[in-house]
């Protein structure tokens, strides 16, 4: 579970505070997307949720952020990663290694995983991913996407019982961020990991996600299941955030017609929407 309570961070040098009283719950098994504008606070809520803040990102730290019962201040961050994976939005950051399965070695190791685990561990992640014909290929010859998905490779090959991914499909096409995804639901679903996932493809992320939090400023502006957050379209669209465009659908049809219609979070519900309003 992940807890924050009244959370405020400026980082150091800074007098505006990049979170301001941000107060969440994750359940156990949950899938929260964090959606908002540029600048709303996103990397820094998943930094804080990780422990980078405040152990590598210093500043003025107020409040609590918990990770399985660990407060993210006092335990060491080698301990927190056990228990929390992140993949960076800057995947070039993150990647250390100059051959794929280098990559994931290096984690499987340094987190004591027994030896005959790691072949294993290292084929079901990358299999997972659909980059196993690239496990004996340099890093720095793959494709920005290509190296994105090592870098979600080698996370999962961990198994931490929390996955938190900073916009991680920025540098993959549509087909391969479905696929992304589509594997975080399987995760989630299969095997219990809570996944926050911070992402600008909202078809995607309201498609997926069960629940939704909106940053704005530094603040949580609205949070919940993910159709009851979008029934609050107009509040988002002046924030900056877009909506789904089968939620735009069902709210243009529902003034039009003067029926109220569901709001729509998926393509699937948009389409049996319209073929009960045709004669």
């Amino acid at each position: 579970m992940i807890n924050i309570q009244d959370l405020s961070f400026t980082y150091k040098d800074e007098t505006k505070p990049a979170l301001a009283e941000v107060s969440l719950t994750v359940p156990d098994g949950g899938f929260l997307g964090v959606i908002g504008p540029a600048g709303a606070g996103k990397t820094t809520l998943a930094r804080a949720i990780t422990g980078m803040i405040p152990h590598h990102y210093t500043g003025e730290f107020y409040g609590s952020v918990r990770v399985n019962g660990l407060d993210t201040v006092d335990t060491p961050i080698q301990d927190l990663s056990r228990q929390v994976g992140i993949v960076f939005q800057d995947v070039d950051s993150q990647i250390i290694s100059p051959l794929v399965e280098d990559e994931l070695l290096y984690g499987l190791e340094n987190f004591g995983i027994p030896r005959e685990e790691i072949p294993v561990r290292m084929a079901e992640a990358l299999q997972k991913v659909g980059i196993a014909d690239l496990r004996e290929r340099p890093v720095m010859s793959l494709s920005g996407g290509q190296r994105q998905k090592v870098a979600i490779a080698s996370v999962i090959a961990l198994k931490p019982s929390i996955l938190v991914l900073d916009e991680p499909t920025g540098e993959l096409d549509p087909r391969s961020s479905r696929q992304v995804f589509s594997l975080m639901k399987e995760l989630n679903e299969e095997q219990g990991i809570t996944i926050v996932l911070i992402e600008q493809k909202i078809m995607l992320l309201c498609e997926f996600a069960r629940q939704l939090a909106v940053l704005s400023e530094g603040r949580i502006v609205r949070s919940g299941e993910t159709r009851e957050v979008l029934t609050h379209a107009d509040e988002l669209l002046a924030l900056g955030v877009n909506c789904p465009r089968v939620t735009t659908l069902s709210r243009i049809l529902s003034a039009r017609t003067g029926e109220e219609q569901p709001v729509c979070v998926n393509l699937e519900e948009a389409e049996n929407m319209v073929r009960r309003m045709i004669p």
